[in-house]
């Protein structure tokens, strides 16, 4: 199992590329299926979840491959298996998103529930509910969604559809699967993130009509068939975050190629209130702080708030800030898992419910740590470039999930930082 080797104190300084978004390619990934023709996806990221997404698809017949220079040209006109099993699905949640549009293109659909997650519960409720509407029959049987079409009808009809809670791969589902529906689908409390809106776009390229996405309310009308296209993945808002984060953290000065500042406002807002500089303009946000910064408090919520996929990275940054702060989690119930891990490193952070309360410190020391899920890696590896000493970040897989090679990109920022077997 890999380890990183991080030795603290470097300041980081240069330029580095935002890879694509994890969240974007994913869904455009399972876009492919619902037509015959060949689709072409640039800038995608070579992230494990990727390689899943593609063993998973290739697995149903599809013909994939990711190219070297993040292309990854598909074609489902072989697809002849419409099924996502559990030995798949269990290592990726977001593989439901492939029962939208198996269901729409081939009336039938068997997908494993997905299994257990270390931040929280993400039910696939919503889901079903929502394609239920549009007249799917769906039945979970031995840990499998079975959905198919009633007898005698050949497409999905338009429905209006009002989730209980805001979901984006939920969405996302309804999005595709009513690009091929009977007649008009209205997403009501709909999410608003800006890869919902860069899949629409993919979609829309593939001769869907939907309008008001990146909107509470979308509309789409469904249309006989699709066709194929070639789009490039919008840039990973996340990605971009933490390193925004890793560089204020360490009073570096760095900028971001094809960084999308109207992504990440509230996060930059937060870091400029922290004392941090950050300009930003087309296709690039440069970060640039020194000493330290004054801490902040913040609450997670859904989109255009403050997101819950940075809270672990932006706590990093708090516990070497001045002051005291307050962080809220609204949205998953066990993401405060790295809390421990920073309080091995010397961090001050007391946790009451959905309350994590931060005294900053001067400095943090190095000390042998476990990730726990995605976002707490990248929170460890912050902390590791400001520790005083050695830090070993344990159990890096989940960062291999949704980061392109960090501690190459840090490297060559002039981090101290290795991974070993």
């Amino acid at each position: 199992m890999d380890k990183l080797i991080i030795r603290g104190g470097k300041r980081l300084q240069g330029t580095l590329d935002v890879a694509g978004a994890k969240n974007a390619a994913l869904p455009e990934l399972c876009a492919a299926l619902l037509t015959a023709e060949p689709v072409t996806l640039s800038n995608v990221p070579r992230l494990q979840d990727v390689s899943t997404m593609l063993k998973l698809i290739r697995n149903m017949g599809v013909s994939a491959e990711h190219h070297e220079d993040g292309r990854v040209t598909l074609d489902a006109g072989g697809l002849n298996n419409p099924e996502a099993p559990y030995e798949l699905v269990k290592t990726m949640r977001a593989s439901v998103l492939a029962l939208g549009p198996l269901l729409a293109r081939f009336g039938h659909a068997k997908v494993s529930l997905p299994g257990g997650c270390a931040i929280g519960s993400r039910p696939v409720d919503q889901h079903i509910k929502g394609l239920q509407a549009m007249g799917a029959v769906i039945t979970v049987e031995h840990g499998y969604m079975l959905a198919s079409l009633p007898e005698g009808r050949t497409r999905l009809k338009g429905a209006h559809i009002t989730t209980d809670m805001v979901t984006v791969t939920g969405t996302e589902n309804f999005m595709m699967a009513a690009a091929l529906a009977e007649g008009e689908t209205v997403l009501e409390n709909a999410a608003q993130e800006p890869e919902i809106g860069d899949l629409a776009e993919m979609l829309i390229q593939m001769g869907a009509k939907i309008e008001g996405h990146g909107t509470r309310r979308i509309r789409i009308q469904g249309v006989e068939r699709l066709h194929g296209c070639e789009h490039q993945v919008v840039a990973d808002r996340i990605e971009a975050g933490t390193f925004l984060c890793a560089v204020a953290a360490t009073g570096g000065d760095v900028v971001l190629r094809h960084g999308r500042a109207d992504h990440l406002e509230v996060v930059i807002e937060k870091l400029r209130d922290a004392g941090a500089t950050i300009e930003a303009g087309e296709g690039f946000i440069r970060v640039k702080a020194d000493g330290r910064l004054k801490a902040q408090s913040f609450r997670t919520t859904e989109y255009p708030g403050f997101p819950t996929d940075m809270q672990a990275q932006f706590m990093a940054l708090n516990c070497i800030s001045q002051g005291a702060s307050k962080v809220t989690e609204t949205i998953f119930e066990n993401r405060f898992m790295h809390v421990n891990e920073l309080v091995r490193l010397g961090a001050h952070i007391q946790i009451d419910g959905k309350v994590s309360v931060i005294e900053g410190v001067e400095k943090l020391s190095g000390a042998t740590v476990m990730a726990t899920d995605l976002r707490a890696s990248a929170s460890l590896v912050i902390a590791g470039l400001v520790a005083e000493g050695e830090t070993i970040v344990d159990r890096i897989y989940h960062l291999d999930r949704g980061y392109d090679r960090m501690e190459l990109k840090l490297r060559g920022l002039g981090a101290d930082i290795e991974r070993v077997k």
